[in-house]
């Protein structure tokens, strides 16, 4: 067990600044620092300190060859990690970042091995919290960032969410209030010719086409196999999972309310994530809405998997979502967090 210290930033203040440069001063000195950013919540610590970085897998009991990104404040200390940027990622740069994408790049040996788990490319991005980016720009050192989470649970998007799964296994968490996309950023494969999407995230494939023409999704993303050593985050192993099973239901709320009958026959207690218009044509144990439209879905939907505890419900049925937009992103997650997919 370690001391962790949390800071409060979410009132104005003076105080404020003086919180955000102790934060980072802990980050210089090889620790671990949990802190927002528009996604989620992530768990940080120096790019360039093998040591200080081994610290995050050990604090989330994260597989070592799951590699992690790194974040930076500026596009000048983006291009200072990698060899080379293709002419279309100046465009995604000057198009999307700071903000919610990821871009995998050759990398120059600036961050250290485990960042990259041995690969030869490193993710980095420029996130656009507020808090973020004045903690990068006090370190004034790039920070590898996976979520600040147990590895294996839904990502964090409150303090909350940190303090329940890492208090006493870090150094510190900036407490910045709830993150707003509420889902990881989209990482792209920038080391071809044509862009790939290693994960869906907060910009879609649609986005991205508007401003670099073709963009392609990587076939991993349907079929990643078990022995494949993953491109990048949340491509192998299993992820997102509340503490109870969930199944995946497509079919609308008569096969949420049908499902939920036959497992109640079992002696189930069931509880539903789904949308409000959904939730109000079921009558289930409990119910859970992650709001109306795709984008309240991907903001709400860590915290509702979260709120499913043990004891209270022994199944969680989930409504599936069009994959258009941020819906890719939301379905994405979701496969990975359910145990059962059942389709109409």
């Amino acid at each position: 067990m370690v001391e962790t210290k949390r800071w409060n930033v979410m009132k104005t203040g003076t105080n404020n600044e003086m919180r955000i440069i102790e934060a980072g001063e802990l980050l210089k000195a090889g620790e671990t620092v949990a802190f927002p950013t528009e996604t989620v919540y992530g768990l940080g610590a120096d790019a360039t300190n093998s040591v200080a970085v081994a610290k995050i897998f050990q604090a989330k009991g994260r597989p070592q060859d799951n590699p992690l990104i790194a974040h930076v404040a500026t596009k000048e200390q983006l291009f200072q990690l990698v060899e080379s940027v293709p002419s279309y990622v100046e465009k995604l740069i000057d198009t999307f970042s700071p903000g919610p994408i990821t871009y995998v790049l050759p990398s120059n040996g600036t961050c250290a091995d485990n960042v990259t788990a041995g690969l030869t490319t490193v993710g980095v991005r420029i996130p656009s919290h507020p808090v973020a980016l004045k903690l990068l720009k006090a370190c004034n050192t790039p920070i590898a960032a996976p979520s600040a989470n147990l590895s294996g649970k839904p990502s964090p998007t409150t303090a909350e969410h940190v303090w329940d799964d890492l208090h006493g296994k870090i150094a510190g968490l900036v407490d910045g209030g709830p993150t707003g996309v509420g889902l990881e950023s989209t990482v792209v494969d920038c080391t071809q010719d044509i862009p790939i999407i290693l994960r869906p995230g907060g910009i879609s494939l649609e986005e991205l086409e508007e401003v670099v023409g073709k963009v392609m999704m990587d076939p991993a993303l349907q079929s990643a196999s078990a022995t494949e050593k993953p491109k990048a985050p949340g491509m192998k192993y299993k992820h997102y999972a509340p503490e109870v099973p969930m199944w995946l239901i497509e079919g609308g709320s008569e096969k949420i309310q049908e499902t939920y009958i036959q497992l109640k026959a079992e002696g189930k207690r069931v509880g539903v994530l789904a949308n409000r218009n959904i939730l109000e044509k079921l009558t289930v144990d409990e119910k859970i809405s992650l709001g109306e439209s795709l984008e309240e879905v991907a903001s709400n939907l860590y915290d509702g998997l979260r709120k499913f505890k043990q004891g209270d419900v022994d199944i969680i049925l989930c409504d599936t979502y069009p994959e258009i937009g941020i819906g890719q992103a939301v379905m994405n997650r979701l496969r990975k967090a359910a145990s059962r997919y059942i389709v109409e």
